[in-house]
């Protein structure tokens, strides 16, 4: 697999704040792709190499309720688990970051 560039894809991000800085409205859209559109929370997460740490930016809105938050977050382990799983080729504890979001999810009460 070459190194080489083959495509560019610009994945823009716009937030619309009040005059206390807090987004009242989010929207993403890609370049490349009809995807995109208004969205109530986000969780940008990025690897810095040079610092060997994680840089994020975690934005919601004011009508985002708390029982849409455990359920975007539920959604979320489940996703970083597969992802995990993908990325690491270990399953064993991806099952363990699905285990804890089923946790979660029995905790918070979203799936009953």
């Amino acid at each position: 697999m070459s190194d080489e560039i083959k495509k560019k894809s610009k994945i823009t991000v716009q937030v619309g704040l009040d005059e206390n800085h807090v987004p009242i409205k989010m929207k993403w859209h890609a370049d490349d792709s009809d995807d995109g559109g208004d969205v109530k929370a986000m969780m940008l997460t990025m690897w810095d190499e040079k610092e060997d740490n994680t840089i994020r930016i975690d934005l919601w809105n004011k009508e985002m309720n708390i029982f849409d938050m455990q359920r975007f977050f539920h959604q979320s382990f489940l996703t970083m688990a597969d992802t995990y799983s993908r990325a690491t080729g270990q399953d064993d504890i991806a099952k363990e970051i699905k285990t804890f979001a089923a946790k979660f999810a029995e905790m918070t009460k979203i799936m009953s």
